[in-house]
């Protein structure tokens, strides 16, 4: 289990489910994400998230681009 605070840095595919954004990360798992801006053209694509860790699933995204 990763530590509260952890600075993330992975890739995988972004996915909606319902008004939320999730990495479906290619370590396996998810993160939720909080994100600053809506990235609608990357979702179901591969991205690399940069952000840090706030709950147990959940990540305050810094950023999110196109791998």
């Amino acid at each position: 289990m990763t530590t509260i605070g952890t600075k993330i840095d992975e890739t995988g595919t972004l996915i909606r489910d319902g008004g939320a954004f999730y990495l479906r990360r290619d370590m396996g798992g998810r993160y939720e994400l909080e994100l600053h801006r809506t990235p609608v053209d990357l979702v179901e694509k591969r991205v690399r998230l940069v952000g840090t860790l706030v709950s147990d699933d959940l990540v305050n995204a810094d950023g999110v681009s196109p791998v």
